[in-house]
């Protein structure tokens, strides 16, 4: 398991060894063909800053070589904001007095047809965390309900035993995306005191889970802005590492979700979280060129968390999959779009016009991964 690895590495011992890379290290790294976990370090310090225009240009090249001038197409489609666990960042925290909505088999199809209708041919279901409500059972049936509409599916759920993700995978479950919100125990623990997400070890061994079970893909990431992003992402990367070199079948991906603000009420109140980690757009683009050097095969996605100007710059830099027009609240396409949303998009632009960006850059937008044809 990457817990018995996980605990032969000090946070603070992390922290220092990041902030002690120098020029000399980033240049090694950056001369290097294949880059190991202390390359990486080096490409996330602030020692790389100064190298951020090669960086970018050497992950350009590494992108297109993999993945040519592609962009995957991808919506979230939220079933549920019903939730169990208080966490301090989140508009569906059990302690927010929000009216909550799950939907029912009717309103899945109607919500799913809209994205379709959209153009998607992949879909994320997310829900809240709450196992007596958007259970396995609940899980399974909506899988089952829009498997003929999508070919390629991905939850965004509460952490599951390993025969529950095969009973899912059975439905036609492609990949999920599990974040461990901060690889830092003591800071995790004060952003969720009370559920079932509040043990940091069943979450951290969330993939080893999915890995066992034959997953296709598994993505990671951490919520940027609850703790030292350089050290986080570290500890990502490690993740990673070891989950490729034990679960060498499935495929992996890497999100960058940076805390955005929270409506708390049915009247739209809203909080900006003044988190004390804040990570600048420099120094996004900075971490994403650092995963695509460490990592070619990685699948990269960015999200509409990030404003439209910045998302127009990244498409050549090293991402590979972007979502458009998405909705974060249950039934937030037809069915109930005045449900409270878990957070604040930034981006709101269609996703024909997030395509037509796109192309106008010299890549093209993917809404599937196959054909069915070839299933």
């Amino acid at each position: 398991m990457f817990t018995e690895i996980f605990e032969q590495y000090n946070w603070e011992t992390v922290t220092e060894s990041i902030l002690a890379k120098t020029a000399a290290d980033v240049e090694r790294a950056l001369a290097r063909q294949k880059r190991n976990l202390e390359d990486f370090k080096a490409l996330i310090s602030p020692a790389a800053l100064p190298y951020l225009e090669q960086m970018a240009q050497l992950s350009r090249l590494a992108t297109q070589k993999r993945f040519g001038r592609t962009i995957q197409m991808y919506a979230p489609m939220y079933l549920s904001n019903e939730c169990q666990n208080i966490c301090t960042y989140c508009a569906f925290s059990l302690d927010n007095k929000i009216k909550r909505k799950t939907l029912g088999n009717a309103e899945i199809l109607l919500e799913a047809d809209a994205v379709k209708a959209m153009g998607y041919d992949h879909i994320l279901l997310v829900t809240g965390e709450a196992n007596q409500t958007v259970g396995v059972p609940y899980l399974a049936n909506a899988l089952r309900l829009v498997r003929s509409r999508f070919s390629n599916i991905s939850i965004e759920v509460q952490p599951l035993d390993q025969d529950e993700y095969e009973t899912l995978i059975a439905e036609g479950l492609y990949s999920v995306l599990v974040y461990q919100e901060t690889y830092r125990n003591d800071t995790y623990k004060q952003h969720h005191p009370k559920g079932k997400k509040s043990n940091f070890r069943y979450r951290l061994e969330t993939p080893d889970r999915l890995g066992k079970a034959g997953i296709h893909k598994i993505g990671l990431g951490t919520l940027i802005g609850l703790e030292d992003w350089r050290t986080d992402c570290f500890f990502t990367a490690l993740h990673l590492s070891y989950l490729e070199k034990t679960y060498w079948q499935t495929r992996y991906s890497i999100s960058f979700p940076r805390l955005r603000p929270i409506a708390i009420d049915q009247a739209g109140t809203t909080i900006h979280k003044d988190f004390d980690r804040y990570m600048n757009d420099k120094e996004l683009v900075q971490l994403i060129c650092a995963y695509r050097l460490f990592n070619e095969e990685l699948e990269l996605s960015l999200s509409t968390r990030e404003e439209a100007t910045f998302r127009d710059h990244i498409v050549p830099l090293g991402i590979t999959s972007m979502s458009a027009g998405s909705k974060t609240n249950p039934g937030g396409y037809v069915v109930a779009p005045e449900t409270l949303e878990q957070f604040e998009i930034s981006d709101e632009r269609s996703p024909a016009i997030i395509a037509d960006m796109i192309r106008q850059q010299g890549y093209e937008p993917v809404w599937k991964d196959w054909d069915k044809t070839f299933r």
